[in-house]
């Protein structure tokens, strides 16, 4: 998804988004406002932009204490919601298969900064585990990143 659609989105659900020379954050919601470090490049504001419309979509209230269990979580449940829009499991799979092998490459052919990408991809290691069948792939995470065309053979125990 591109930095227009996300502002297009964030318009659409009434949300305003501004451009502010923020100190300590790259982005805050505060008040149903986005606001967005304003010397970023577009590809850092539209994976910033997209935590903070997960925030609003997800999330209660002030999370920014992260020592609370419970704003741990929420700020996760926006991390995800972030990821799931932006780069999805089959959008990294496709990316893989097209020769992205690196961290760098599969950021740059996704246009996410490669912090967000290794974040995602973290999460869904966390959520899926050692892998996950996605459509005609098998995305593995354990032992290490590799995507199968089709879900790998497992040998029969009798």
């Amino acid at each position: 998804m591109e930095l227009d659609r996300l502002l297009a989105m964030a318009e659409a659900s009434g949300i305003p988004v501004e451009e502010r020379p923020l100190k300590t954050y790259d982005g805050r919601i505060k008040n149903n406002k986005i606001y967005l470090r304003q010397n970023m490049t577009s590809v850092q504001k539209k994976c910033v932009l997209a935590e903070e419309l997960g925030h609003y979509h997800t999330t209660v209230g002030e999370i920014i204490d992260q020592s609370n269990t419970a704003n741990r979580k929420q700020e996760a449940r926006a991390r995800l919601w972030a990821y799931t829009h932006i780069i999805t499991l089959l959008d990294i799979a496709r990316a893989y298969k097209r020769g992205c092998h690196t961290l760098y490459d599969m950021a740059e052919h996704l246009d996410v900064t490669e912090e967000f990408l290794q974040d995602a991809l973290q999460t869904y290691k966390s959520k899926y585990g050692t892998g996950i069948k996605i459509k005609d792939y098998y995305v593995s995470f354990e032992p290490s990143f590799s995507v199968y065309e089709s879900f790998p053979q497992t040998e029969e125990v009798d």
